[in-house]
Parts: C-alpha cells; structure tokens; sequence
C-alpha cells in the first residue's frame, strides 16, 4: 500500500473494507470508513470512492461522534 497521508485518493486503499452506517443516505452519496493497519481511520464520500480521503486517528473519530451524540454538531444541519 506504501505511505498513506492526508488526501491520498481512496482508490489507493483498495475496495474491500469500507463500511457506511448510514447506507442508503442521501442517494449513495454517504460517507464510508475503513480502518487499515496502523489504526488510523480513512473516510471517503461513497460517490467518489477515488477521491481524496481524510485520515484521521480513533481519538479524533471518537471525540467527533461524541460531540455527535450530544448535539453539538447540530449547527451543520441548518
């Protein structure tokens, strides 16, 4: 797989592994998760599966679902 970074196109992870909890979403254009080896976390818009991908670590995932949870990225919404 070589280096990942920030932004590497997702297509360079390969399809196998990607999952979306919110399938079905937003006409398949959803955004889809994979965890590769070393524990940080790729995220890909469904409809651009070759896209630039953002990594990010569990730590930053955790405290942005979270946040989530408790509303406090309702401002997205409107």
């Amino acid at each position: 797989m070589g280096h990942v970074h920030n932004g590497t196109p997702a297509g360079v992870l390969g399809a196998e592994g990607w999952h979306s909890p919110w399938s079905g979403a937003n006409g398949g254009n959803r955004p889809e998760a994979v965890k590769p080896p070393g524990g940080r976390i790729v995220i890909r818009r469904s409809a651009d599966p070759d896209g630039p991908a953002p990594i990010r670590t569990p730590s930053e995932i955790g405290a942005f679902v979270r946040g989530a949870k408790e509303g406090k990225a309702d401002f997205l919404l409107s």
